[in-house]
């Protein structure tokens, strides 16, 4: 079937389909741009709504489970690099693509660092956009399934939480990307500098009295349960392999 032209953005319609993947969230406020996207992602099978502006996107994100945000940087009103900074330190971890017309690498890098999935400049291949949003799909799929497992420890990655023996845990979002890094890494050393990057897309850096004041505060929710998080001198914290303490 031949493409189809509809502005900067070439219209491949494949002759097949595939079984429901995602929800997308096209954020564009180019109209023709996002009808195009919106009709290209349904044809392949995943469920594609748009809105044209950053305050669309958030009340969209309220009354529908997105798996994907689509994201065009130049916005009106607020830009898609400040929706994403925003986006990411209130905790959305939805997978987002950045689309845009800007394509030198130092907007690239900025993206990818404020917490961005994936780039992708305009204009563009549809084809590799599909591709770029299977290979997303892809990923996703795998995180919704993963659970962490260590002793009466369980950290649902797909939901956002921990519990203990069956019991949720309170922690602060902060609190639970720590959890999640230093379980995700049973028995490695992990230095402060390390639990700093794994959520370096917070507004506010970390400091190294900051990991340590959440570090004591894993722990105390953590303990009275038999997990210890192990302090190794100069070097960092440890987490063993969960051994139960029955013969």
């Amino acid at each position: 079937m031949p493409d189809q032209t509809c502005g900067n953005l070439y219209l491949f319609f494949p002759r097949q389909s595939y079984h429901a993947h995602m929800r997308v969230l096209i954020v564009e406020d180019d109209a023709i741009l996002a009808n195009g996207l919106t009709e290209t992602l349904r044809r392949e099978g995943h469920v594609a709504d748009a809105v044209n502006t950053a305050d669309g996107a958030d009340a969209a994100l309220k009354v529908a489970e997105i798996d994907l945000v689509i994201l065009d940087i130049g916005l009106p009103r607020v830009d898609g690099f400040t929706w994403l900074k925003r986006f990411r330190a209130h905790g959305g971890n939805q997978a987002v693509l950045v689309l845009t017309a800007r394509d030198a690498v130092t907007d690239r890098v900025h993206g990818l660092t404020l917490g961005a999935d994936d780039y992708l400049s305009k204009p563009f291949a549809t084809e590799e956009l599909i591709a770029r949003v299977s290979a997303l799909d892809r990923r996703g799929r795998v995180m919704k399934a993963r659970v962490i497992e260590h002793g009466p420890l369980s950290i649902d990655l797909a939901k956002k939480r921990a519990l203990v023996n069956g019991a949720p845990l309170d922690l602060s979002q902060r609190e639970l990307a720590i959890l999640t890094h230093l379980f995700s890494n049973v028995e490695a050393i992990i230095g402060k500098d390390q639990i700093s990057g794994a959520i370096a897309s917070w507004d506010e850096p970390m400091t190294a009295n900051a990991v340590e004041v959440h570090i004591s505060r894993l722990r105390a929710k953590l303990e009275p349960a038999g997990i210890k998080i192990r302090t190794i001198r100069g070097l960092g914290y440890l987490v063993e392999a969960w051994r139960s303490e029955k013969p």
